[in-house]
């Protein structure tokens, strides 16, 4: 609507669709104790969302991850996800994202699979959501 391209804010969700390592057990150091969706009952309830997208990326020959940044990429040509990456392997696989070419059908059947109402906890801590996007006011494009 505005014309402005968009760079999605942790495209894996903080690590979570990275890998197993963090679902099965939040490293003590890692700030992502914190985080509401990575708490005790919240963890385990969003385990379930991880898993569901770990089997559609099976039926697209791909890890968890570059199926979501496949989706992102997919929201439109203005949207450019920039995954945080520290190793030279996971680079490489986010980069391989590319090659995955979804459909409208694909989209939605991967967006069905993660009901935003089932995400269990808060994305950012206590007294953080006040700073999120959803309050920001932009003007018009015609401005």
């Amino acid at each position: 609507e505005l014309g402005i391209g968009i760079v999605p804010y942790s495209p894996l969700g903080r690590g979570f669709f990275g890998g197993k390592a963090v679902v099965e057990n939040v490293p003590a150091d890692s700030f992502l104790h914190f985080l509401p969706r990575f708490k005790g009952e919240n963890l385990d309830r969003n385990k379930s969302i991880y898993f569901r997208i770990g089997n559609l990326a099976k039926k697209y020959n791909c890890t968890s991850a570059q199926l979501a940044l496949a989706w992102v990429l997919g929201q439109g040509d203005d949207v450019v996800p920039i995954p945080g990456t520290t190793k030279m392997k996971n680079l490489d696989d986010n980069i391989d994202s590319l090659r995955i070419k979804l459909t409208k059908e694909d989209l939605k059947e991967i967006s069905d699979a993660v009901p935003i109402e089932e995400v269990a906890g808060n994305r950012d801590p206590e007294g953080f959501d006040k700073a999120s996007w959803k309050f920001a006011n932009t003007p018009p494009k015609d401005c």
